[in-house]
């Protein structure tokens, strides 16, 4: 199932179509219309739903994944998932290339495999001191 944003993007392009060809709509009636697609007797409907359910893992054991972590790009597979308190997972990565951790030009300490801490975003909340999350991960599709 989508997410509220992932839907209301939906309405928003639909909503977009629809007025390109000549057939303006409101937001609401986009939103409405989305809503009977998937089913439901209206967005309302759709909304108490989808706010009911538990937000998905963002990531699961044996994803594919892609990301930085401490500010280098990656490649890599999930090889455990460990659920914690307040829907955060602790995930162990395993990547295709070694990522050099320092950004000393006279030193490199290369990691292939990590363990760190995500939020339902898939970021962790601990920062470099650039201010970026040190681990940002999204799932790649197949």
């Amino acid at each position: 199932m989508h997410s509220l944003e992932e839907l209301k993007a939906q309405a928003k392009r639909l909503r977009g179509t629809l007025n390109t060809q000549g057939k303006p709509v409101s937001h609401s009636d986009a939103l409405e219309l989305v809503a009977k697609q998937l089913g439901y007797r209206d967005w309302n409907t759709l909304h108490a739903s989808i706010g009911n359910r538990p937000a998905p893992p963002p990531v699961a054991l044996g994803d594919r994944v892609r990301g930085t972590y401490l500010g280098q790009a990656f490649d890599g597979d999930v090889i455990g998932v460990q659920s914690l308190s307040g829907g955060r997972l602790r995930v162990t990565l395993e990547f295709d290339d070694p990522v050099d951790v320092v950004k000393f030009e006279s030193f490199s300490a290369f990691r292939r495999r990590v363990s760190a801490t995500v939020n339902s975003d898939g970021r962790t909340t601990e920062k470099t001191s650039d201010g970026a999350p040190q681990l940002e991960l999204k799932v790649v599709k197949g």
